[in-house]
């Protein structure tokens, strides 16, 4: 297969024909130079294409091009931008370094959104651009890895706020061979396309490949002639449309992005599912192994061994779940073909208690490593999912975490990279996760971060003006209201951000609960603060979108008239300029709902400082002189938590960021000093150099290597395990307790004689008996579990018990010594469970059985 540039007989001269070539690959959005270069081209024209390459370079003129490829200035640019592509294809990378043997192994990255730039608009927001981030440091890393998604005509939507605070969502429809990415034909020229059966009908999907630095990602579009018009409409838009529609795009996104990998002849031997909209991959996968003639429980095992999950969402509400029947009809191909697994197919995604086919279910039985995006959101996770492991306990819930950040390129500010490069050791920005690198950020003067703060925030200044003058000019408000807008907002004034979905729980209303208290704030003479808003709602989503119409007439008062903003069509674009341009960045959802949040981890990077709620990654990231918490008791009802929230945002501002802020006139050190902590502390840990580094180390390749000895010796290894499991679980019914004797009276002769012994007084010997029936004891472990309190928190303890002797018809017993105050059941607990080498994590099999 290979993708061939429809563009590339423009008739550009010789001299500059590798901007092509530049500008189909989005290298060039996280390369300050390649965006310089193409903004020289035509500066106007580059902002009006949202800095879309492409468009630039099909819309300007030929003899633009001739000039320029005699212009001295521009060409040294293009030299400079080239070798520096060159060289970044060219480097060592640190995946090469750290597994030279496993260049050759890719891994698939699934999501339904990816954010690389404003000029591929297929994403809505925070999973989209992490996915985005993702794929970006993997390319830097050289990490082989291919992504897969949707390519949506209309993409999410164009938010546009009316003159009464109402969202507007306008749809636009995208031009393809417009957009920096290229189509995929196959070897004889002509476009690929693959089918993927859906119902009762073929749908047929085109392949289109964003470049993506040295990987790529490949977007499929059912916008193809041939199917149904319903059928076209499937790849419109992002979380448009009804179940159905859900329901549809999950399958071509899962089922139909294996049969693209397929046929791109990619082979793939990890596949990690970026939140539960791609887990129907598991399908397509378990019908590959049935058609080779495997047995669906080993099937299924290969598919685990090798498939990752990562999970974003804390809400329940927020996990797509399907009714049985609808997963019949749109499945009937696969399950009329395996009608005698029928029933095993279903009951991966089967959610019992609510008689729903839930995705999360199913990406949680068929991937052995799962993951959250933020301790407390792990933590969060086995909470959630305990049941669905058969309640054991919370924290041994085989869910970890490994917490999200962003691409430092792609956010971190051109300004700062060259002051950074002044100061920062060799090439600090390959190295940027090395803690003891950030610390010659001491060595900058205080001035130049000021100043190189202050040009930010003058330029997001001029941004958001230009931006509220197309607001008010199109809603037709007065000459005078809009004449205003070139006075809205002070350099000099202390700038709080705050820009993200607009959804309820993220309260961006909390700080209006008191507005003659942040009137003080705002209008104080000379001590003066302003809040710019933006973010989009769900167009389905009223209690969102009214939340955006409270802040937009709050805005309109004339109290506030230009102190608090407002602005409309948040994208990439304008969250790099507040990211880069406020003072703070304002974060207050309720927790625990936020299960990471990276717009604060953004603006860490650039010198804002974060004012949060100890929620997803700031829980972690705040180590209390690096920024502010809002305060709160998390015990408390809502009301109460909302009230000590609010309580908390109002007073700190009034009597530490403001004064901190304005104490020392044009230079306030003690404020650039906390700068400089927030980027010494928080920029080497939440980037995604480092996450996606976590993800290789403690995902990509254990599950790669796990894989690849299933798959040896013609299944041998996987079919043990398969079979294994299936034995354990046909008999667990059969191991039960006998008797449990913990009396000191009872103890054994040799305990007892030890128990005079100083070393072994207060400690008394537990033993119990067991029958396994079938099950040999030693594919099984014995615990004693209690809790002790470490603090205010209560911790388990586990004792393992040793066989001591082993009785007739396989009756075990087992022994172990604990402190003789511990009373069986009043404050211990004894389980029994299946073990296992061959297990990712100890309760892989979560079968336990208790006294």
């Amino acid at each position: 297969m290979n993708t061939k540039n429809p563009y590339s007989t423009i008739g550009l001269p010789l001299e500059i024909e590798r901007l092509n070539e530049l500008a189909y690959n989005l290298w060039f959005s996280w390369n300050d130079e390649a965006k310089a270069l193409f903004s020289l081209i035509d500066p106007k024209r580059w902002e009006q294409t949202l800095h879309n390459p492409v468009r630039l370079l099909l819309e300007t003129d030929s003899e633009v091009w001739s000039a320029l490829s005699k212009d001295g200035p521009f060409l040294e640019q293009y030299e400079r931008v080239c070798q520096q592509w060159d060289a970044y294809l060219s480097d060592t990378t640190w995946f090469q370094k750290s597994y030279p043997e496993h260049l050759q192994h890719r891994i698939a990255y699934f999501s339904a959104e990816f954010g690389f730039h404003e000029s591929l608009q297929i994403y809505s927001g925070g999973l989209g651009i992490l996915a985005g981030d993702h794929c970006k440091s993997a390319s830097d890393l050289g990490i082989p890895l291919v992504g897969v998604g949707l390519l949506y005509k209309r993409g999410y939507f164009m938010q546009k706020i009316n003159q009464d605070g109402q969202q507007q969502a306008e749809q636009i429809v995208y031009d393809f061979n417009h957009l920096p990415i290229l189509p995929v034909s196959n070897n004889n020229g002509e476009q690929l396309v693959i089918t993927i059966s859906i119902a009762d009908r073929t749908v047929h999907l085109r392949i289109w490949q964003a470049r993506i630095g040295r990987n790529s990602v490949y977007l499929l579009d059912s916008d193809v002639e041939g199917n149904s018009p319903w059928d076209r409409e499937l790849t419109a838009q992002l979380y448009g449309g009804d179940q159905d529609i859900r329901i549809a795009q999950e399958l071509l996104l899962g089922m139909g992005g294996v049969k693209a990998l397929r046929a791109l002849e990619l082979p793939t031997a990890v596949y990690h599912i970026n939140e539960g909209h791609a887990a129907f991959q598991a399908f397509e996968r378990i019908r590959e192994q049935l058609e080779n003639g495997v047995p669906f429980h080993i099937a299924l095992e290969v598919i685990r061994s090798s498939s990752i999950f990562t999970t974003h969402t804390p809400v329940p509400a927020g996990h797509d779940a399907f009714t049985q029947s609808m997963v019949e009809y749109y499945c009937s191909s696969l399950l009329n073909r395996w009608n005698d697994h029928r029933h095993e197919f279903l009951q991966l995604g089967m959610d019992e208690a609510k008689q729903l086919f839930n995705m999360t279910h199913l990406a949680l039985n068929t991937a052995a490593l799962r993951n959250g995006v933020s301790k407390l959101h792990g933590e969060v996770s086995r909470d959630m999912f305990r049941s669905f492991h058969n309640n054991i306990g919370v924290q041994e819930v085989p869910i970890h975490h490994i917490t999200n950040g962003v691409h430092m390129p792609t956010w971190l500010a051109p300004e700062l990279k060259e002051l950074y490069s002044r100061f920062l050791p060799g090439r600090w920005l390959e190295d940027q996760t090395s803690g003891n690198l950030w610390k010659s950020l001491e060595l900058i003067p205080a001035e130049s971060l000021w100043e190189t703060h202050v040009v930010l925030k003058e330029r997001m200044i001029r941004f958001a003006r230009s931006n509220l003058l197309e607001q008010f000019t199109r809603n037709g408000q007065p000459a005078e209201i809009i004449e205003g807008v070139h006075s809205y907002l002070s350099a000099r004034a202390l700038t709080i951000g705050f820009a993200r979905r607009f959804a309820t729980y993220k309260r961006a209303n909390l700080i209006f609960s008191d507005l003659d208290r942040l009137d003080r704030l705002v209008n104080d003479p000379e001590r003066p603060v302003q809040f710019l808003f933006a973010g989009k709602a769900h167009p389905a989503d009223q209690p969102g979108q009214d939340m955006i119409r409270d802040i937009y007439r709050v805005s309109q008062m004339n109290r506030f008239r230009g102190k608090i903003i407002l602005l409309e069509n948040y994208d990439m674009n304008m969250a790099r300029h507040l990211v880069q341009g406020v003072d703070v960045w304002l974060n207050n959802p309720r927790r625990p709902y936020e299960a990471s949040g990276t717009s604060g981890q953004k603006a860490a990077m650039n010198g804002v400082i974060n004012f949060s709620i100890l929620d997803g990654w700031w829980e972690e990231g705040y180590n209390g002189t690096n920024g502010w918490s809002i305060e709160g008791n998390n015990e408390a009802d809502w009301h109460t938590q909302e009230l000590e929230n609010t309580e908390s945002i109002y007073r700190q501002l009034e009597q530490e960021i403001v004064p901190l802020y304005y104490n020392e006139g044009k230079l306030p050190t003690q404020w650039v000093d906390r700068m400089k902590q927030s980027i010494q502390s928080l920029a080497p840990v939440y980037n995604t150099d480092r996450m996606v580094m976590d993800y290789t180390n403690k995902a990509y390749m254990p599950s790669l290597k796990r894989t690849l000895q299933f798959l040896d010796n013609d299944y041998d290894l996987v079919t043990k395990v398969a079979d294994y499991k299936r034995f354990i679980i046909s008999n667990w019914h059969h191991v039960r307790f006998i008797e449990i004797r913990d009396d000191v009276n009872g103890q054994s002769a040799e305990f007892a004689a030890k128990a005079s012994n100083d070393k072994t007084q207060g400690l008394k010997e537990v033993t119990a008996t067991l029958s396994f029936g079938p099950i040999w004891y030693k594919d099984t472990v014995v615990e004693i579990v209690y809790y002790e309190q470490r603090g205010e928190d209560w911790y388990p303890v586990v004792i393992q018990m040793e066989p001591s002797r082993e009785l007739d018809n396989r009756v075990v017993q087992f022994k172990a010594v604990i402190a003789s105050h511990l009373q069986h059941l009043t404050h211990y607990t004894i389980r029994i469970r299946p073990i296992s080498p061959s297990f990712v994590s100890s309760f892989e099999l979560p079968l336990v059985t208790t006294t």
